[in-house]
């Protein structure tokens, strides 16, 4: 009996002592699946059909989409059939498109300002050294001659051969696109079109 007395209380301190049994499955929290997204086209994202290597800056993308605003494109060449044939096809009236590179071709060799200056179109565009502008009249144009048709230009034009030049439907380029003959169709009637030079740059 006494021994019972002894033990009682262990045994109630042991029964106290029992960790608490674990939560039921119903009081834990659900477990959760990850949010779904839905994938939208990066802004930066290569079109269909373009390399990623592609993707062109605003800059870029507006480089390409807007047409050219300064001189003549030296591209989109027509090649079929000589010089003259393509000029006449594109430009019409070749005899005054030649007429106007051999006179440029003389008044250069003889450093002929006044000769040089009756064949441009006025205002005609000039980009030298920098410089864009529009000349206004003939008599700038001589008075400046020597700025205008540089060193460079000059030999451009008095080796450009007239069988070799490049024709396209902006005019007629000499050497790398130094010199641009065209016409300008007077009332719209291009039977009478004037032809000289339209752009001189550097």
């Amino acid at each position: 009996m006494r021994a019972i007395r002894i033990l009682l209380p262990t045994l109630l301190l042991a029964a106290c002592s029992q960790p608490a049994p674990p939560a039921t499955d119903a009081a834990a929290p659900a477990p959760t699946s990850p949010p779904t997204t839905t994938a939208t086209p990066s802004e930066d994202a290569p079109a269909a059909g373009m390399s990623p290597d592609a993707v062109a800056t605003p800059a870029e993308a507006a480089a390409q989409t807007a047409p050219a605003a300064s001189a003549p494109d030296a591209s989109a060449d027509s090649s079929e059939g000589d010089v003259r044939q393509r000029i006449e096809r594109l430009l019409g009236d070749a005899p005054r498109y030649e007429a106007v590179f051999t006179a440029l071709q003389k008044g250069v060799a003889a450093h002929d300002a006044k000769a040089v200056a009756a064949l441009p179109l006025y205002p005609v565009s000039v980009n030298v050294g920098g410089k864009k502008r529009k000349v206004a009249d003939a008599a700038t144009f001589e008075r400046e001659y020597d700025r205008i048709i540089t060193a460079d230009i000059a030999k451009t034009i008095t080796e450009q051969k007239f069988d070799d030049v490049f024709v396209n439907w902006q005019g007629v380029m000499l050497g790398n696109g130094q010199v641009w003959i065209n016409g300008i169709c007077p009332a719209n009637d291009c039977t009478k079109a004037k032809v000289g030079i339209v752009t001189v740059q550097d």
